[in-house]
């Protein structure tokens, strides 16, 4: 993706990662957050210090070594998904990122809520197994 951003004064055109680029964007996003909340208070009253402490020291405040092993751990979990069938990553992911219940799921899919558990079960025994694979590494 091409990113635009100012260097030294003059807009500049980078090629980026997806990565970079979305982290940009959540940094763009903190910023202008920040700023909306500085000029509600441009009459003099007083400016919260949680505010300038927590959002105005930096845009995170995740290093990038925890930017990294939460990457990492990302590429994981989808390295096992990507070993499950089509249905069994809908099932799953409705389940434990949308909150849906198993019904709400067999709605949705257009099959039973036994069929839905024994997915999202399925998917979760995966997990289990990569996971115990890892800590006997």
């Amino acid at each position: 993706m091409e990113v635009t951003i100012n260097y030294n004064g003059q807009a500049v055109a980078v090629e980026v990662t997806l990565e970079v680029y979305e982290f940009l964007d959540r940094a763009d996003h903190k910023t202008e957050n920040l700023f909306h909340e500085q000029r509600r208070h441009w009459d003099g009253r007083e400016f919260d210090e949680y505010i300038i402490t927590t959002e105005g020291v930096g845009v995170y405040g995740e290093t990038p070594e925890e930017y990294l092993c939460r990457m990492e751990t990302l590429h994981e979990l989808m390295a096992v998904l990507d070993t499950c069938t089509e249905a069994q990553r809908r099932r799953f992911l409705l389940y434990a990122l949308d909150g849906l219940s198993l019904a709400e799921i067999g709605v949705l899919c257009g099959c039973s809520k036994v069929a839905v558990h024994q997915s999202v079960e399925a998917v979760r025994k995966k997990f289990i197994k990569s996971f115990e694979n890892r800590l006997n590494e």
